[in-house]
């Protein structure tokens, strides 16, 4: 699967994740349609946040992390329920599939 974004087609893995990061809001836009998910101010700032945490170290951090990262700097007060229902097939992996990053690998982040 690729996504066409401004003409342009984009490599994805087998499971529809970018092989490289990218970061334009137009690429959120296109994968989160893919995934049927009609985006919010929520959706954005969470995206802004996971795109930060892969700039700073490398990879994404696991649901336990995400959570915890979320409520304290994004969405006071965030809860499991909260992410679930922004990302319904798991915050921690569509997430970071609807934000234009790469697959985040393993169960571990950090």
């Amino acid at each position: 699967m690729a996504y066409t974004v401004n003409g342009i087609e984009l490599e994805t893995d087998d499971q529809g994740y970018l092989l490289e990061a990218d970061y334009s809001d137009e690429v959120v836009r296109v994968i989160a349609a893919a995934e049927n998910i009609e985006l919010t101010d929520a959706h954005w700032k969470v995206v802004a946040w996971l795109r930060e945490q892969y700039r700073e170290h490398g990879h994404t951090p696991n649901f336990r992390n995400m959570l915890k990262g979320v409520a304290d700097e994004v969405l006071p007060g965030c809860d499991s329920k909260a992410l679930y229902e922004l990302f319904p097939i798991g915050p921690a992996k569509q997430g970071c599939k609807v934000a234009g990053l790469p697959q985040p690998l393993g169960k571990g982040g950090y």
